[in-house]
């Protein structure tokens, strides 16, 4: 145990793995304590396919700088870091700062596959696990697996049946079409149940490993998802009164993430005017199968009218036609800018209004802005022409009229917030606000009540005796 570090010592007595002994009659011992954690299985045949490659991220712009940038001195001298066997804090943020690789798997874990390398133990493949309540629990997962595959024959046939079967038959076609419905939530409901059992399926979920193809790892992150993610992304909106005053009701059925260059931004959180005045970066996940088309809308919610002592809307970004996916989730509005600046066809762009950077004036309450993912209805693409022409920038935008007029859905939305701070005058200055720099908002003050002003008055005077 000299080689090992500390931060393993006190794993030495959970750790799922294997090792001989020899007891006093010569016969092997197994202990728990001892025995060696599976790493992946690279060489060994599962009941279920492991997932294919995934396709490569779309948002370049992140990651095309670093790699051709050699590595400095003082990462070279990390040593070799393993996304696999990296074990504390320090070794994670080393691994993300100079690989901007994840650390596969759970800390325990990985600390485990480190010692029993360390100690060049036999590995054994997870599904093969020499423990007789393991295997036989396998076994029946196996049987019923079979069971549910045999039902998914069977509820496939019904439906292809019911498909080539006359509408007059069924009780019309409207009564057909229910049914249609009825029984293909059944089969993808067989479809998850077959596999919600698999230990090898629920490991690489935990890996990050699924494969966002296959329903079953969408339902698991959609539950997980929904298990606390999407209640505090409800919570932010209904607390910060996005809904109801930007939109009437708002179903959230998408997981979203904000984020400006490396900062990722939580719901709600203040960004500073210098890093809000780039484009920011949207990582959308959905669960649904198929691909959509979106349009993201970012509109200011508190933009004060002195004139009227009230509040309006501002628009501040209009992205329309940007496909979505499980599978495709980037958004990196830095590069669809980039494309759309080599595209001479109009109609053809993404970017119907760019990037406004938000400002607050002196004084003035903070800002809310909100970012909406909104669905294109049928997957029928927006005339970028139209929304150019359209003066969406105008102090008085109706989030509610623009998605009636072209048939929109909410499926997320997510916030931040700004307000005045030291950098705020040279982003305005950029943004060729000069004239509203030196407007300072002020509040109006109230006038106290008469009995209010008795008892200053009656303060006042006692202070005096004393």
């Amino acid at each position: 145990m000299a080689s090992v570090t500390p931060s393993v010592r006190h794993f030495t007595a959970c750790l799922p793995c294997v090792r001989r002994f020899p007891s006093a009659n010569g016969t092997p011992r197994r202990f728990l304590s001892s025995s060696a954690v599976a790493r992946e299985e690279l060489q060994t045949q599962s009941s279920t396919p492991s997932p294919p490659t995934p396709p490569p991220s779309d948002d370049t712009t992140l990651t095309s700088s670093t790699t051709s940038e050699a590595i400095p001195d003082f990462m070279q001298k990390w040593g070799t870091l393993d996304p696999q066997t990296v074990e504390n804090k320090k070794q994670e943020r080393r691994l993300l700062r100079r690989e901007h690789v994840q650390p596969v798997g759970s800390r325990r874990r990985r600390a485990a596959l480190r010692r029993s390398a360390l100690q060049k133990a036999t590995e054994v493949p997870f599904e093969q696990l020499p423990y007789q309540c393991f295997q036989e629990a396998r076994k029946i997962l196996l049987e019923d697996r079979k069971e549910k595959i045999k039902d998914i024959e069977t509820q496939q046939l019904r439906v292809r049946n019911l498909t080539e079967q006359d509408a007059a038959v069924s009780g019309g076609a409207h009564a057909k079409e229910a049914r249609l419905r009825s029984m293909r939530q059944h089969l993808d409901d067989l479809i998850i149940l077959a596999d919600i059992n698999d230990p090898v399926v629920k490991k690489k979920f935990e890996d990050g490993q699924g494969d966002m193809n296959k329903p079953i790892y969408r339902y698991l992150a959609d539950r997980k998802w929904r298990q606390y993610k999407r209640l505090v992304l409800d919570q932010r909106l209904s607390q910060m009164n996005v809904v109801p005053d930007l939109l009437p009701t708002l179903n959230l059925v998408a997981d979203i993430e904000l984020g400006f260059g490396r900062k990722t931004v939580a719901p709600g959180e203040f960004v500073d005017s210098a890093i809000s005045e780039k484009m920011p970066r949207l990582n959308v996940q959905t669960f649904t199968p198929g691909e959509r088309l979106v349009t993201i809308v970012v509109v200011d919610a508190d933009v004060p009218v002195v004139e009227k002592d009230s509040f309006t809307s501002r628009c501040h970004f209009i992205a329309c036609n940007i496909p979505l996916s499980p599978t495709r989730t980037s958004i990196p509005f830095q590069r669809i800018a980039q494309e759309d600046s080599k595209i001479a066809d109009a109609s053809a762009k993404k970017i119907a209004l760019p990037w406004v950077a938000p400002w607050a004036h002196k004084g003035a309450p903070y800002h809310r802005l909100a970012v909406f993912v909104l669905k294109q209805s049928e997957g029928k693409p927006l005339d970028v022409n139209k929304l150019s022409a359209t003066k969406w920038r105008s102090e008085d935008f109706k989030l509610r009229s623009f998605v009636d007029k072209h048939k929109l859905s909410a499926i997320t939305a997510t916030l931040f917030r700004t307000q005045w701070d030291d950098s705020m005058t040279g982003v305005m200055e950029r943004a060729g606000l000069k004239d509203q720099i030196g407007i300072e908002l002020k509040r109006k003050r109230i006038e106290p009540l008469p009995y209010k002003r008795r008892l200053e008055r009656m303060r006042g005077s006692k202070g005096a005796f004393h």
